[in-house]
């Protein structure tokens, strides 16, 4: 989700789901050691609980950037074990780490040595020509032993010689079968599943046997249905968010963000999907997309796309 859930579409998201884990985008150990560390890894408060998703592979690096990654506030530290990009692989991490489960082994015990939060990890069931069967117990084993406090699997391989990472994520069949399988050989560690998981309708019979849902493009194409998750899955007894309740007590934190000087299309960008499927999707996202990238952009494109939004009659009964 590398240039999606910034923190923008973060705290964005936040105001449909007061419980759901957020993810940052992935970022790198030498960017979060030598770089710009406020530009990488500052979020809002509101954004809690979030987590930050670390690339690397040197265990010395990874336990460096998890405490950097503590210190600046997050809840949770995960390693990426399944990005498939050729950047990725050419910097000894990612999906191709595979191949090398004793060393993602090792950075987790490097990184549970140096921090108090949960350190996590997120992989593939395998990568080209390696047996799911062999190469996910073997990664499950192995991050287990060292301390891990949750695996998420993307339940489908990685291909790193012959796919784009854009067919990464459609070709290679999916395989949930695997994961539960991985579940039942390890029925007391959180394992939770990615990949190909559109509705919460489709996804949720999942928890029966799995321990945690992970949502990537669908809940970024279609964040209204972030709006069930606390009611659905963390025994929330108020309403569900509705998107028109979330655009407007967004407002507070895009009022901020112009204050400082941040453009208002680097904010609305995420929220371009929120009335997909309703009456107004249309005019909502040209609206948006149109007007709010004109020199001085404020919070009056926003109110003038929400009104272009025509609530459905079911709306307004569950409203009353």
């Amino acid at each position: 989700m590398m240039e999606w859930t910034d923190r923008h579409c973060r705290a964005f998201h936040r105001q449909l789901s007061r419980h759901a884990l957020l993810y940052t985008e992935m970022v790198t150990t030498g960017a979060v050691i030598h770089g710009d560390r406020d530009h990488l890894l500052g979020f809002s408060g509101l954004e809690h609980p979030i987590a930050c998703q670390l690339g690397g592979s040197d265990p010395v690096e990874m336990a460096e950037s998890a405490r950097i990654v503590a210190e600046y506030g997050y809840g949770e530290v995960n390693i990426n074990v399944g990005c498939p990009s050729d950047r990725v692989q050419s910097g000894r991490f990612g999906a191709c780490l595979m191949l090398e489960p004793e060393l993602v082994a090792s950075c987790v015990s490097a990184m549970k040595d140096a921090v108090e939060i949960p350190v996590t990890v997120k992989c593939r069931i395998g990568v080209d020509d390696q047996d799911p069967e062999t190469a996910l117990d073997r990664m499950a084993e192995l991050v287990f032993e060292a301390g891990a406090d949750a695996l998420w699997v993307h339940a489908r391989k990685a291909w790193l010689k012959g796919l784009s990472p854009k067919e990464n994520r459609d070709i290679p069949p999916l395989d949930y079968d695997r994961v539960l399988r991985l579940k039942n050989r390890f029925p007391e560690m959180f394992i939770g599943l990615n990949g190909g998981l559109q509705t919460l309708d489709q996804s949720e019979p999942f928890l029966d046997t799995l321990d945690g849902l992970m949502f990537g493009r669908a809940a970024y194409h279609t964040p209204q249905m972030l709006g069930e998750v606390d009611r659905r899955f963390y025994g929330g007894t108020t309403g569900d968010v509705s998107p028109w309740d979330a655009v407007r007590a967004h407002r507070n934190y895009l009022e901020e963000q112009l204050g400082k000087g941040v453009k208002l299309a680097r904010m609305t960008r995420h929220m371009l999907g929120l009335f997909h499927g309703r009456p107004g999707a249309r005019s909502w996202r040209r609206i948006l997309t149109v007007e709010a990238i004109k020199p001085g952009a404020g919070l009056e494109v926003v109110d003038r796309a929400l009104a272009a939004v025509s609530p459905t009659d079911l709306d307004v009964e569950a409203a009353e």
